[in-house]
């Protein structure tokens, strides 16, 4: 039974959703060689439309942010113009779309925008190639400066304009993943010593400053945010990264976002330092939406929501091989197996 899953869903006086079926994010590298979407991602994204939510795939606030190959940008006007096409083809369908905003921080490479360094909360390097070029090894990244962070936050901000100029109904800013946001928030990739790192409060204090400044730039009823309390991507585990999600979410508490969202591969990894799931524990620390994510069915998800673990449930790559995926649920359908092969082509 997944009747739950096709309850209407408000986030907020001004969003509501048709379902509890969001789709994931999705990183497909489909954009031209500007960075600016497709007509081809424009017929992507539409064809899902059914689902409560569409999360873009990762998209990079500004050049230095980009970390793998044709990844969209929303930052141009070419790429704001791309992403229209895009949102009015989700529109047209009676979809609703959120861009997610990336930057990500020493993941990223200068092969990309011709820069001389990466940026990052402290010269940590990440240890790896680049996915798609492994030609390309990653580098030590530069230790942001303060003039630099306050940058980041003008270019955070920035983008989540773009992004409701290109038609976005919100923007989920990606915290998650080991990603440059997530890396402010853990001990492995942030040393620092000043008044961003080092205790819980400094380590959160970017990635509050982001929020913040996109809240007040769209509202913060269309503004969303991933994270990753659990180290499992890019990142080292460290028992004191606990510290910093129990002061970081307790602050989220009291900001009233559309949703937070899980960042995780498999929920059913357990994690030492929180005792449990990362979806566990964030639900015991913040009670507003919460969207679960991570190897679910539609039918584990739906006995999660009815459990209260989550209130959303996001899908990723069951909606690459099946664009129409809530209507198989629905109707009982099967779904069509996804293959790494489907990476190569938009369907």
């Amino acid at each position: 039974m997944t009747d739950n899953l096709f309850q209407p869903y408000a986030l907020n006086d001004t969003l509501t959703l048709q379902n509890r079926i969001l789709m994931a994010p999705l990183t497909r590298c489909m954009a031209d060689d500007d960075l600016v979407p497709t007509d081809t991602m424009a017929a992507y994204y539409a064809r899902r439309a059914d689902s409560g939510l569409i999360i873009s795939e990762a998209t990079i606030i500004r050049p230095d942010g980009q970390g793998y190959p044709n990844t969209p940008g929303l930052y141009s006007p070419a790429q704001i113009a791309g992403w229209r096409k895009v949102t009015d083809a989700v529109h047209a369908k009676g979809g609703k779309i959120f861009a997610q905003l990336w930057h990500t921080g020493r993941v990223a490479h200068p092969h990309f925008f011709g820069g001389e360094f990466v940026l990052a909360p402290s010269a940590v390097k990440v240890e790896g190639t680049v996915p798609r070029m492994r030609e390309l090894s990653y580098t030590v990244p530069k230790p942001a400066s303060h003039e630099e962070i306050e940058q980041l936050i003008a270019d955070y901000s920035q983008a989540a304009a773009n992004a409701i100029d290109a038609g976005f109904d919100g923007v989920e800013i990606h915290g998650a993943n080991g990603y440059l946001i997530d890396q402010f928030l853990h001990y492995s990739s942030n040393q620092r010593e000043d008044e961003f790192g080092g205790t819980p409060e400094n380590m959160a204090r970017f990635p509050l400053a982001v929020v913040d400044a996109i809240a007040e730039r769209i509202g913060a009823d269309r503004t969303a945010l991933r994270i990753s309390p659990g180290a499992y991507f890019n990142m080292e585990t460290d028992a004191r990264d606990r510290q910093v999600f129990d002061y970081f979410l307790a602050q989220l508490e009291q900001r009233n976002l559309a949703f937070v969202h899980i960042g995780i591969f498999d929920d059913s990894t357990v994690f030492d330092y929180l005792e449990g799931t990362a979806s566990a524990y964030t639900r015991a620390r913040y009670s507003k939406t919460l969207v679960g994510v991570g190897s679910y069915t539609a039918e584990s998800g739906s006995e999660a929501i009815a459990k209260d673990q989550f209130d959303l449930l996001a899908i990723g790559r069951p909606f690459i091989a099946n664009p129409d995926y809530v209507q198989r649920v629905k109707t009982g359908k099967p779904l069509v197996e996804y293959s790494d092969t489907m990476l190569a082509e938009l369907i």
